[in-house]
């Protein structure tokens, strides 16, 4: 397992933004982190009728955004290259606000295709087994 403060500082999300709380498991294709930010009252994606699970591909995304970083830092960079989001798609939502499930959600990515200018992944979020939403999402890496 990896706690946040492993790496935390390779992504560009802070704060309570910052939504992933440990990595359980990655390799070169996978990861699988959890989270129990989406029951925070503090989490910066509630609304005033709670957490609606479209906000669950940001949880997806930040995923992706972390596996990215790790295998950047096990390839030996120093730096991570920023990345924007650019399309979500296939997304299905399985339920409508999640901010009243208890324990952690298992958020859970897998790189599609990568190369020097982006990458794809599809994801999953899952609550005690239970799939609340999945999709497919893109990144690009600007060029500088």
């Amino acid at each position: 397992m990896l706690p946040k403060t492993d790496w935390a500082q390779l992504i560009p999300h802070a704060g309570t933004m910052c939504l992933l709380d440990a990595v359980l498991a990655w390799d070169e294709r996978t990861i699988h982190a959890v989270s129990a930010g989406h029951a925070r009252t503090d989490n910066p994606l509630r609304g005033e009728h709670g957490l609606h699970a479209v906000h669950l591909a940001e949880y997806g995304a930040q995923a992706m955004a972390v596996h990215g970083a790790l295998l950047a830092r096990a390839r030996g960079s120093e730096t991570v290259r920023p990345g924007r989001l650019v399309s979500l798609r296939d997304v299905q939502l399985f339920e409508e606000y999640v901010d009243r499930l208890d324990g952690h959600l298992d958020v859970h990515a897998e790189c599609l295709y990568a190369d020097d200018g982006g990458a794809q992944y599809a994801f999953r979020v899952e609550h005690r087994g239970r799939l609340l939403a999945s999709g497919r999402a893109a990144v690009i890496h600007p060029s500088r």
